[in-house]
């Protein structure tokens, strides 16, 4: 028996009120037991937190960018960071809830993301920066058309706001898409 269809998609730019529950779902992707209901946990190799209210409020209210908010019925189910930074927009803080991964949600928020760059800021590529390690994360993006550089930068341990490293392995790689 054929699936209902999905429900509609809608897009728009975070507001402060959105902030809380735009914790809660990087949190939930990203971080802690909830976050291994999806594919996308860092848990294995990095605790703490992934975000707080203070980085997306700054994210929120940045004039080059957006915090840009998917909902279906309603109900918050992704985000992604987005911000010009000349002749490409950085991608970032993306996050899909993980009971709703797996699904074609994500490729959906991605080609959007995509769209406005450049649509909005005339783009000629989208960055973004992905831990070393996580393979299956880099392997999905590389299906999506970004390209691995090579290029590494340095994780920054010792600071908690990016969570508490597990592993002393960990830099973060830049992938690039032509848009």
């Amino acid at each position: 028996m054929p699936s209902a269809a999905p429900r509609a998609l809608t897009y728009r730019s975070a507001v402060e009120a959105d902030i809380p529950e735009l914790v809660e779902l990087v949190e939930s992707a990203y971080r802690g037991d909830a976050s291994r209901g999806g594919w996308t946990t860092e848990a294995d190799f990095l605790d703490g937190q992934r975000t707080d209210a203070a980085d997306v409020a700054r994210i929120v209210g940045h004039p080059e960018g957006m915090l840009l908010v998917v909902e279906r019925a309603g109900e918050i189910v992704s985000c992604c960071h987005l911000e010009h930074r000349g002749d490409h927009v950085y991608f970032g803080m993306f996050a899909v809830r993980p009971g709703q991964q797996g699904g074609g949600l994500g490729k959906a928020v991605m080609a959007e993301a995509e769209r406005r760059a450049r649509e909005q800021w005339a783009a000629k590529e989208m960055r973004m920066t992905v831990i070393n390690v996580r393979e299956e994360l880099i392997a999905f993006y590389v299906r999506r058309g970004y390209e691995r550089t090579g290029e590494m930068s340095p994780f920054p341990y010792g600071d908690e706001r990016f969570g508490v490293p597990l592993r002393d392995d960990l830099a973060f790689e830049l992938l690039v898409k032509p848009l």
